[in-house]
């Protein structure tokens, strides 16, 4: 694949960014796709390596070796149609997968990864720029109905699917437009909406009905933390007797609350209040009230990919300082290749948002808030050491004398997701969950435990990744495809 000698003549060179100065006074994108002979070069890096790991490294088993050679050749609407036999939204994925498959990358046992995702981002983007990327509409109708509960990756891929399967299709989001954390959860200076909307517009010329602001089973208004402007809802025995079966793909929007001393004081809020809020003010919507970083003394409790959203969106409104604070230590700089290749490392992560500005900390614990008249000011915190049991388990245990305070005007929650929520459908179609409250069904069938009712996604298999959530979604549409008509083309 590629230039045979590529991977030792070419070195890796990743996408160029626009200069921080440049871009935190705006919500717009700024990382710039390789032009065409940069992706060509970086596609010849890619070695024949005779079993390449980069595709069982990818949840959705992308071709990767066939498009970066196709790529390296300037053969660019056969390594699209590539791409997009595996991977129904591959700009999703290339703005914000964290790229597993480059971990698995032969390349990376002792040298640079070749860069995949930056060559995935190149390909869709001008797959679109020629206007490649068309509407699949079925040949024929089968007259079966499914209902898709949730527009988010999984949702969507599984709906996109089904339809081209020429089924019809409905899909349910709670919101006011479609999209799921991809629309309401994902800040737009790391992807702009009119990605999806250009989606959703092919979608529909496919024959998908997209039915928005309806919340299955029960308005979930009064549930902390979840993002929810549904204006009315229908029943489950309504989808029932509407539709032959129904996909779930709400995802896992409960938060993990941090309950201590302090906590109800106003200024603190889970990630999923704040973030949504300004992905709205991007849209183009007005507010009664914003809750804004401006000016303020920020502190993001967690340290993944949505905390290093609140920075980024705290230091563009303006924060006075972001502090990031994480429970567990520090990771090494480097991996240990030897040991930990092909799987996916833990090594120190630093984002774009952090490069924007952020004090960050780690093995740190929040034992209480304090404030004045209802309001945070200052965090208690202390520093915690984790050690290994008898079991070998990692337990943590707080350093005697450590405690410090740190004064806080506004607290962002991001410490993750517990699980979906169970209000609404999930109870009252009684089904079966996990040990982790997850709906429960197999990756073979995601049927649960209704013979109707199918779950992909975060809601089946918990906080994940994007590109998962398109795995499960389109496997799930091959699935309820078999069910309704016996047999199914479409690929898992």
């Amino acid at each position: 694949m590629g230039k045979p000698t590529g991977f030792i003549e070419i070195e890796r060179v990743g996408e160029a960014s626009l200069a921080v100065s440049e871009r935190v006074g705006n919500y717009r994108e700024f990382v710039l796709h390789h032009a065409d002979e940069e992706a060509s070069r970086q596609g010849a890096r890619c070695m024949d390596c005779g079993i390449p790991f980069c595709q069982s490294g990818c949840p959705v088993n992308n071709i990767i070796p066939d498009w970066n050679d196709l790529v390296y050749k300037q053969k660019w609407k056969v390594a699209l149609d590539t791409l997009h036999s595996t991977n129904n939204f591959p700009e999703f994925t290339g703005r914000i997968c964290p790229a597993p498959c480059e971990a698995s990358c032969t390349l990376n046992i002792n040298d640079d990864a070749v860069t995949i995702k930056a060559i995935e981002h190149a390909i869709i983007d001008k797959g679109w720029e020629q206007g490649w990327v068309k509407p699949l509409p079925a040949a024929r109708k089968t007259g079966k109905k499914v209902a898709v509960v949730g527009s988010g990756p999984a949702g969507l891929a599984c709906a996109q699917q089904l339809a081209r399967a020429g089924h019809g299709v409905v899909v349910f989001e709670k919101n006011d437009r479609i999209g799921g954390l991809l629309r309401y959860g994902i800040p737009d200076f790391k992807m702009e909406k009119s990605h999806v909307d250009r989606r959703v517009a092919q979608m529909q010329a496919e024959g998908v009905e997209f039915r928005t602001g309806v919340c299955v089973g029960a308005l979930a208004q009064d549930i902390p933390g979840v993002n929810n402007l549904a204006t009315r809802f229908v029943s489950h025995q309504e989808l029932l007797e509407e539709f032959d079966v129904i996909a779930l793909t709400g995802g896992a929007e409960n938060p993990r609350d941090l309950p201590v001393p302090g906590r109800e004081l106003e200024g603190i809020h889970f990630a999923m209040e704040f973030l949504p809020q300004q992905n709205r003010i991007v849209a183009g919507d007005s507010l009664a009230s914003q809750i804004k970083a401006t000016g303020k003394r920020v502190i993001v409790i967690g340290g993944g990919d949505t905390g290093s959203d609140c920075v980024g969106t705290s230091n563009r409104q303006g924060a006075l300082s972001v502090t990031q604070f994480e429970l567990m230590p520090m990771p090494p700089e480097e991996e240990d290749r030897p040991l930990t290749w092909p799987d996916w490392p833990i090594k120190l992560r630093t984002s774009s948002s952090h490069e924007e500005g952020c004090n960050r900390d780690w093995s740190v614990t929040t034992k209480r808030f304090e404030g004045a008249n209802g309001k945070v000011e200052k965090l208690i915190a202390a520093r915690v050491e984790w050690k290994k049991d008898a079991n070998g388990r990692m337990q943590m245990s707080e350093i005697p004398g450590s405690e410090f305070e740190m004064r806080a005007d506004l607290v962002l929650l991001a410490m993750g997701f517990i699980g979906p929520v169970h209000a609404g459908v999930i109870e009252q179609l009684k089904l079966d969950r996990d040990q982790r409250g997850n709906v429960k069904a197999d990756t073979e069938s995601y049927r649960t435990s209704n013979p109707r009712v199918f779950a992909a996604g975060d809601i089946r298999r918990g906080q994940s990744l994007v590109v998962w959530a398109i795995r499960e979604g389109r496997q799930c549409a091959r699935a309820i495809d078999e069910v309704l008509m016996g047999v199914s083309e479409l690929p898992r």
